[in-house]
């Protein structure tokens, strides 16, 4: 079997390499050095997990053993489409080019510029960015590409994704045309072709697997669930603890605020959870994925900004939280477990509502997944509820002008059955009434009411009012004086 000395590279890289615990060249880093290593175009397509990344750092550290960067002006340039695939392709460097005096900067947002400037002031061998950023700096003035000699557009179809397409050619637009570009990707679509024909000069295919396939080392199942967010994470929570093998899990949401839910939820219920989205602040999410990566935390809860590259060895399991809305973030998402040939474990809860992105995740992998049987469990739906409510304080009803309302609360039978009476359906009332006749014959029958000026046919009107009189009751009680001055007669008009 070829190792990677046999690929054409230097002592200085393979001797990194070895150090670094690897002696035999994946099917992608066999395919790819050497072309890469004779300077030629490169197109590699290959499923995540699979070494994209030392398929061009390996080979650039041998091209770069030779020259000498100049200020403001780096001799390779490498995008990205996040802030934490740019550092991880940082740490590459740095582990694989130890035995190196290269220089290199990591241009991301997040981070202040006056530290990024004092690197780019005296000179770096490689440039590792993301577009915007990388942007920022050259219309600051401080950043020259036209000493680029290698050009690396890595995760492509996640630049399209989020985007970037319009960044990355008006950065394009200002490298030398004499250069070496190369483009790496785990899925392939037209769009990405037509991106490779324009910026690109006859380049080398190197497809290692077929386009937006999935790794057989990852033992797939799907989970029915219910459409409430509480059934979901019951669900959830029953998969984690249910879970066999499991070391440490990420957990993908398709909305950012889904995410902070989610990581809250799982740490009132006893989990080591961390949330992970683009919203964070760049210290924030450095410190909870180093933590994820030191296993001080075991379960990450994210977006798809960690879905694209990120290479933690050792994930056992994802969980796809929300079905993915595009379906080659499906590949991607599951691809952080089985990394490496390693085995893992991805479960994707599905609602009634996803049957359609479910298609469309099938059509594009060409693999049937089955559904896990699971039986459901109402009563943890239930505490969830319970202990996410216990959480928020109790507001009082208000009433329309603002103030707070209060209800009497029927505590006995005797304040309920008026209630109750008053809310039986009509039909019920004749049938109740004829199981009590005797009630109803007992009660005298009601005198129709008259309204305050009308008297009977040919009653005068004081007439009227010394009968009102002398019937009516006293607001005092029933048995109390009449006030005076409601007995005082009127002065009718003449």
């Amino acid at each position: 079997m070829t190792d990677f000395a046999a690929l054409g590279l230097s002592t200085k890289v393979t001797d990194a390499v070895t150090s670094a615990g690897y002696t035999t060249p994946t099917e992608i880093q066999a395919q790819a050095i050497p072309h890469v290593l004779q300077k030629q175009d490169v197109i590699g397509i290959a499923q995540t997990g699979t070494g994209k990344t030392a398929s061009f750092v390996l080979p650039m550290l041998h091209l770069l053993e030779n020259g000498r960067a100049r200020a403001r002006m780096p001799r390779t340039l490498i995008l990205e489409p996040t802030r934490e695939l740019a550092a991880q392709v940082s740490e590459n460097f740095e582990k694989y080019g130890k035995n190196h005096r290269l220089t290199m900067a990591l241009i991301i947002g997040g981070v202040s510029f006056e530290d990024q400037n004092k690197k780019l002031d005296r000179g770096v061998d490689v440039l590792i960015a993301t577009p915007g950023r990388l942007l920022d700096q050259i219309e600051r003035g401080k950043i020259m590409l036209n000493g680029v000699e290698i050009l690396v557009i890595d995760e492509a179809d996640r630049m399209l994704d989020m985007g970037f397409i319009d960044d990355i050619e008006k950065i394009v637009n200002r490298l030398p045309p004499r250069r070496q570009t190369m483009l790496f990707s785990a899925t392939m679509d037209a769009q990405i072709e037509k991106l490779t024909k324009k910026f690109l000069k006859d380049p080398v295919h190197v497809q290692v697997s077929r386009a937006a396939s999935t790794a057989d080392t990852i033992d797939q199942k799907l989970v029915k669930v219910g459409s409430k967010p509480e059934d979901k994470r019951a669900t959830l929570r029953d998969l984690i603890r249910g879970a066999e093998g499991l070391t440490n899990a990420i957990i993908f949401c398709n909305r950012k605020r889904d995410v902070a839910t989610l990581a809250r939820s799982l740490e009132r219920h006893g989990f080591s959870a961390g949330a992970l989205h683009g919203d964070m602040d760049q210290k924030s999410r450095m410190e909870t994925l180093d933590a994820f990566k030191g296993n001080r935390l075991t379960l990450l809860v994210a977006s798809d900004v960690a879905a694209r590259g990120l290479d933690i060895p050792a994930v056992s399991h994802v969980y796809n939280f929300d079905v993915p809305v595009h379906a080659e973030d499906y590949v991607h998402r599951i691809g952080r477990t089985g990394r490496a040939g390693r085995s893992g474990v991805a479960y994707t809860l599905v609602g009634p509502a996803d049957s359609k992105h479910l298609d469309a995740i099938l059509k594009l992998i060409q693999k049937p997944i089955d559904y896990l049987e699971t039986a459901g469990k109402p009563q943890a739906a239930a505490a969830d509820t319970e202990g996410e409510a216990s959480e928020r304080p109790a507001r009082p009803a208000r009433s329309r002008r603002g103030g707070p309302r209060t209800r009497p609360e029927a505590t006995g039978s005797e304040e309920a059955a008026p209630r109750s009476r008053r809310r039986q359906p009509e039909a019920e009332q004749p049938q109740a009434a004829a199981e009590a006749p005797e009630q109803v014959s007992q009660e005298p029958a009601p005198k129709p009411k008259r309204s305050r000026n009308e008297r009977p046919r040919g009653q005068t009107r004081a007439e009227a009012e010394a009968e009102a009189a002398s019937t009516s009751t006293s607001p005092f009680g029933d048995d109390g004086p009449i006030p005076a001055f409601l007995l005082r007669p009127t002065r009718l008009p003449s």
